[in-house]
């Protein structure tokens, strides 16, 4: 029984989920009642007409779809806490912030660098983070208001509005705002998006501006639709550049069709309203981009990611690129992170192993995005197919998904440009399953009222659940707790800390220590790798006048020891 218990206890909230669905579906479906009646309970008629009189007040509904996420979040901070980094690509977003806050585009190679020496940052030529600067400018905001985590809250509150915004000019009020209510119960309150410093939000915020920007721009050609566009296109290629570049082939493609087509608008209105600012924008943030990586990597069109790979990496990052020789490491963890990595890029090639990568692609994908109650609209998507209005949708989303497929990895948030794309999708398949009839009987709308009330459902019980310490999910608040709580007790200690991190032979290398601020030799705390006791010497000389604790990363025990002399 414990067995099997530990192999459905990734899925635990999916099968909770799919129970209540059958349970309600099943309710509906045999009961005796039609839901297209007039005769429904009073109470329930005017909640749906006080909703469609809010939805139809398009900026306010917008403005209280952001404001509802962060009130309702700020309000749990009690219950779930605030989260804490985890991840390799949290902390590389964190040294971003942390850069970026102090007024820095980069910092200076540490004189030490090889005790420092971690995943998904460069030490050289310059130190910092591997990644595009868009999340890193969004935790550095968060962080300049008092914590990263702000800037994680308002940028993922800001996505939903934006879903908002977007969803109005491809439906009717009342569905957009049902619409953006989904995405809040789906992404904004207890995804990892909100609960963690991936700042995955920020992609899917630059995805859902594209997409609103197009059917407004196509209707009044106005500049500010342009420059909203130009603003998304901006946002993920600073965020996603790969997927941001796969999203935005649908839509340039549709993009020309238009203004070179049967039925284009003039070119005398067309260039100075929609080409021009959205080519001068981008080439402004081009130039900007270009700047950047200069600072960071020594040439404006090397980005520090491909400095990272070239430096540490021996899998490439497509299916389809030759393996290049394992580097030379100076730590045992980060070889056996990368040699990991290289057996799953060899196994891709295997008949087992790349059916294996689409099963788990599209699992990760589907429980995340989907699972059992968003799938039930989805069943109408063959109708939705047909209409001519969701082919760009639909094109934006096969795109997407063709882009991630020939990626080595996935992660959830590689498919955050297409958000916007699948919403539109979603909310029109609950469109045509509203008409739908079983036996004579019309059961579309009670099937279609019960999904936003069944994620409702799921949000109490998985509050409710964390509040009594009933562990149905990992537990809250999310991130590596072990290492937060040995930070907060050498932050407590009298004067500078240095940290040596030691692991045993059986370390996990996913859950890594070694992260440091963006100014070392200013920092509180410094963490460094155990090089062994002859190799330790330069450090601990270097830093003469700091007290020297002893981390074991994979102890039993959450506290530092004081480093044998």
């Amino acid at each position: 029984m414990q067995n099997l218990y530990l192999r459905l206890a990734p899925f635990s909230l999916a099968l909770i989920e799919l129970l209540l669905l059958a349970a309600t579906a099943a309710l509906i479906v045999f009961s005796s009642q039609d839901a297209s009646r007039v005769d429904q309970p009073a109470a329930f008629r005017s909640i749906e007409r006080a909703f469609a009189d809010l939805a139809r007040r398009k900026r306010l509904c917008v403005l209280l779809v952001g404001l509802g996420v962060v009130a309702i979040r700020v309000a749990l901070i009690p219950i779930l806490g605030v989260p804490q980094p985890y991840s390799h690509d949290e902390f590389s977003y964190l040294l971003a912030a942390d850069t970026f806050a102090h007024g820095k585009l980069t910092n200076p190679t540490h004189p030490m660098w090889i005790h420092f020496e971690s995943f998904h940052i460069i030490q050289q030529p310059t130190y910092m983070s591997m990644y595009p600067p868009a999340q890193g400018l969004i935790l550095a905001a968060g962080q300049l208001l008092g914590s990263p985590w702000i800037g994680q809250l308002l940028v993922t509150a800001l996505m939903c509005s934006a879903l908002c915004w977007m969803l109005q000019a491809w439906l009717p009020p009342p569905w957009a705002l049902l619409g953006a209510a989904l995405a809040v119960l789906r992404l904004g309150l207890l995804s990892y998006w909100m609960n963690g410093y991936w700042a995955a939000s920020i992609a899917a915020l630059g995805g859902a501006l594209v997409l609103g920007a197009w059917p407004r721009l196509r209707w009044h050609l106005r500049v500010r639709d342009a420059l909203l566009m130009a603003l998304g296109l901006a946002i993920l290629a600073d965020s996603r550049p790969y997927e941001g570049f796969v999203f935005a082939v649908p839509i340039a493609f549709t993009m020309f069709l238009w203004l070179l087509g049967k039925n284009r608008p003039t070119f005398k209105r067309s260039v100075p309203r929609v080409v021009l600012p959205i080519f001068f924008f981008l080439f402004a943030v081009s130039v900007a981009t270009g700047y950047y990586y200069y600072r960071v990597t020594g040439n404006p069109f090397r980005m520090a990611y491909q400095v990272n790979r070239a430096t540490y990496a021996s899998a490439p990052y497509f299916l389809w690129q030759a393996e290049p020789p394992e580097p030379a490491y100076r730590h045992e963890v980060m070889r056996e992170l990368y040699r990991s990595e290289r057996k799953d890029f060899e196994k891709s090639f295997t008949v087992e192993g790349f059916l294996g990568r689409v099963a788990q692609k599209a699992s990760s994908g589907w429980q995340f995005y989907l699972g059992p109650l968003l799938t039930l609209p989805l069943l109408a998507l063959p109708w939705v197919v047909r209409r001519p209005k969701m082919r760009l949708p639909l094109a934006v989303c096969a795109a997407t998904i063709a882009g991630f497929a020939v990626q080595s990895w996935f992660l959830p948030h590689y498919f955050s440009p297409a958000v916007g794309a699948f919403y539109i999708l979603l909310v029109q398949c609950m469109r045509q399953l509203w008409h739908w009839r079983f036996m004579g009987r019309h059961i579309g709308p009670s099937l279609v009222r019960a999904v936003p009330a069944l994620a409702c459902a799921m949000i109490l019980l998985r509050v409710t659940a964390a509040a009594v310490h009933v562990q149905i999910e990992p537990v809250w608040p999310r991130g590596n707790l072990a290492r937060t709580d040995i930070l907060r007790q050498l932050q407590q200690q009298p004067g500078l800390q240095l940290a040596i991190v030691r692991y045993r032979k059986d370390h996990d290398p996913v859950r890594e220590w070694v992260y440091n601020d963006a100014n070392i030799d200013a920092a509180k705390v410094v963490w460094a790798r155990d090089m062994g006791k002859d190799d330790n010497q330069e450090l601990l000389h270097y830093f003469r006048d700091r007290k020297v604790w002893l981390v074991e990363g994979d102890g039993p025990v959450r506290e530092p020891l004081p480093y044998p002399d």
